[in-house]
């Protein structure tokens, strides 16, 4: 089972560095993990997706509020968190393929960011359910090249883990 983790950090160098260092030396698999700071530059969160049992999920939590940086650690329950991802993918378009591609991305909720003669560039933001659903409809032109970022969520509702 996916678990999300998100981790209030001191936004100092080198922690991010001992956050994954404790996920290698546990033996625990990051399948996502996001950075950024805060409306405080002091405070940096860490959004973290991470497979195993509910068992692991415990242990990833105890481990990481032993970290001398770490200020909140909360494991997020997947019907209580909004989560997002964002992808960038560049297709294959002839002309003539142009406005079945823009149409699916009009549908879709994503934008066309480039073009040339025979790729475009989509951006898409969403969850990632939503984001394999964009890929398997795009998959019959072509993809050349996928980047994504990673998952990033909140809690819903009034909420905080401040």
């Amino acid at each position: 089972m996916k678990h999300t983790i998100s981790v209030l950090v001191e936004n100092h160098a080198g922690v991010l560095s001992r956050v994954s260092g404790l996920f290698s030396r546990r033996g625990f698999n990051i399948d996502s993990l996001a950075v950024g700071e805060t409306d405080d530059p002091a405070i940096s969160r860490i959004t973290i997706v991470a497979d195993g049992d509910e068992h692991t999920a415990q242990q990833i939590e105890k481990q990481l509020n032993k970290l001398v940086d770490t200020m909140k650690v909360r494991t997020l329950a997947p019907d209580e968190l909004l989560a997002r991802e964002l992808q960038l993918i560049k297709v294959n378009a002839t002309p003539a393929q142009r406005s079945e591609i823009l149409t699916i991305c009009e549908i879709m909720g994503a934008k066309i960011i480039d073009m040339t003669s025979n790729t475009l560039t989509i951006e898409i933001s969403d969850s990632t359910v939503h984001l394999k659903r964009m890929h398997d409809l795009l998959e019959g032109y072509g993809i050349k090249e996928i980047v994504r970022t990673g998952v990033i969520a909140i809690q819903k509702g009034s909420v905080t883990i401040k």
